[in-house]
């Protein structure tokens, strides 16, 4: 067996929640392995949606402008009832982008993942090995931690004061990763090892962690399709007259077979379509079958059939995401149904809330206990998406005729009331809860929303503009600490949406995580000296 020099941080497995990580990670100035069992793309599309909020990260990690080209915006969800009947519509037309980016995009999976690796191809702190299988890893001592909302643990370093327990996996004890390549088994060392390695995760196996069901479990056939020319509907009713149906992604809830009609990049289009009792996976997938699917929609349009493939859409959650110094993140700590699009978007924030606390620990010397708090930050707000994913999927995959009638009607009456309220238009990115407990503020306003990223007059976005890390916006002049951006909102040509957000949450001052969340608000000096408490640090500050 040989071994390789000590790395902060081996990531097993390189999709594209893998990929991001080691482009955040890198750029941090860390030491990074990457493990990927295949010595090749996966070919086919998969995940097909991400959020604003991962645009915002593909900025962090420097790579939005190379993905930019292959994706493209559309204008939200939109769901049909079993009469033709819109009965929610979760639009973007004519709504403001407070983060900078448009809510919904799409893509090819394989295009994404090669510019993620793209990304970090050239830094010479990270390395990745393909044809590189996981077998197994130790960590002295053996004896896990368990933390966070599974296995009882508290956050550790919280800004509130609470002081951190001991580590239970000290710096300088071994976690060593081994794995196959080329015909023999190697040996990494590392202080850290992040689990990217998907649904079947070898290593949450390896460490016995066993996932929370939430009860959800419908089978679907998933068809991709390069089509050129435009989707076709049936006749519907009570469409908004912004809505272009060819920019959504339209659900629909039809009890003879429930289906989701989604736009792609360029011509790909997907259906997802779900499977009645008593179908057979194999026959749905048969060529045949797959033509007789989809002629309703495409007619005689030609297009070419780029995959089929019956998937079970699942509510999963890993009951512990850390376990010692190894952490779970994507599909090996959670999966959710497709209903908001939001399964890959769960992946890149788990890596993202990884990274910057990794770096801190590593650059910063912060409290390795940080790391303690991300589960406690993420598990609620993946739980929470899964939850309302898991509620539209009873609704969509509802069978019976009269009850799908019923549900119609109250989802049109819901509708109509909510449109009575100002305000309370909804679009899919609104289902992002704040994060409630970890390293935020607790009892300040806004902390833990995301920050908003304002398109500056000189067409430059928030983040370009001020840097990445963390950013302390303050009306006036501010004191500086080290590892923090001081930023006098009034040299930025915002138009006034900084100015304006912080007199809505009527505060002088807001810190912000290199996450891009709210750690708190409140005076500038107080912000300081919480952050420094929450990470462990000792800071000299100036005025």
């Amino acid at each position: 067996m040989t071994s390789s020099p000590t790395h902060d941080v081996v990531i097993i497995g390189c999709g594209p929640v893998g990929a991001l990580a080691a482009c955040l990670l890198g750029r941090a100035g860390l030491q990074v392995l990457v493990l990927e069992r295949d010595t090749t793309h996966y070919p086919l599309p998969r995940a097909v949606h991400l959020d604003h909020e991962m645009v915002r990260l593909f900025q962090s990690a420097g790579v939005a402008e190379a993905i930019l080209p292959d994706m493209i915006d559309t204008d939200g969800h939109l769901h049909i009832g079993a009469d033709g009947q819109v009965i929610r519509y979760m639009g973007t037309v004519g709504h403001a982008r407070p983060f900078g980016w448009s809510n919904d995009w799409f893509f090819y999976q394989p295009e994404i993942e090669t510019h993620l690796r793209a990304g970090f191809a050239a830094m010479p702190n990270v390395m990745l090995k393909l044809g590189a299988e996981f077998t197994g890893l130790t960590q002295t001592p053996p004896l896990p931690f368990r933390g966070g909302a599974g296995g009882g643990g508290s956050p550790h370093g919280t800004a509130s004061g609470e002081r951190p327990h001991p580590n239970p996996s000290p710096e300088g004890e071994g976690l060593k990763v081994t794995y196959h390549q080329d015909g023999r088994e190697h040996q990494a060392t590392a202080r850290w090892a992040i689990a990217c390695d998907g649904s079947r995760s070898p290593v949450r196996k390896a460490l016995g962690v066993v996932l929370d069901d939430l009860g959800f479990e419908e089978p679907w056939l998933v068809v991709d399709a390069e089509v050129d020319g435009p989707v076709t509907f049936p006749d519907l009713t009570g469409v908004p007259a912004q809505a272009d149906l060819q920019r959504l992604s339209v659900m629909v809830c039809d009890p003879a077979r429930p289906a989701t009609v989604v736009p792609g990049r360029g011509n790909h289009r997907r259906w997802e379509m779900m499977l009645l009792p008593g179908e057979d996976d194999a026959a749905m997938m048969a060529p045949d079958t797959v033509v007789r699917l989809l002629e309703p929609w495409i007619g005689s349009v030609p297009h070419t059939i780029v995959r089929s493939a019956t998937y079970r859409f699942h509510g999963l959650v890993a009951e512990q995401w850390q376990v010692g110094n190894v952490f779970l993140a994507g599909d090996a700590a959670h999966q959710t149904p497709p209903f908001f699009g939001q399964g890959m978007c769960h992946g890149l924030r788990d890596v993202a809330n990884l990274a910057w606390k990794m770096a801190a620990i590593v650059n910063d010397h912060a409290d390795p206990a940080i790391l303690a708090t991300y589960q406690p930050e993420r598990d609620p707000h993946v739980r929470a998406v899964i939850g309302a994913a898991v509620a539209a999927g009873r609704y969509i995959c509802e069978l019976d005729p009269d009850k799908a009638v019923v549900r119609d009607a109250e989802m049109v009456a819901r509708a109509a009331a909510q449109a009575a309220q100002p305000g309370t238009h909804q679009t899919a990115a609104d289902l992002i809860r704040p994060i409630s407990a970890g390293l935020v503020l607790p009892g300040t306003a806004g902390a833990g929303e995301r920050f908003i990223q304002p398109v500056l007059d000189d067409g430059r976005k928030l983040d370009d503009a001020t840097g990445q890390g963390w950013r302390l916006f303050v009306d006036g002049p501010a004191p500086r600490a080290r590892g923090i951006t001081a930023i006098d909102i009034a040299t930025l040509d915002d138009g006034g949406a900084l100015r304006a957000w912080l007199a809505a949450h009527d505060t002088p001052a807001a810190l912000v995580r290199p996450d891009h969340y709210v750690f708190g608000t409140g005076s500038a000096p107080a912000l300081i000296a919480a952050y420094a408490n929450a990470l462990g640090l000792v800071l000299e500050t100036a005025a």
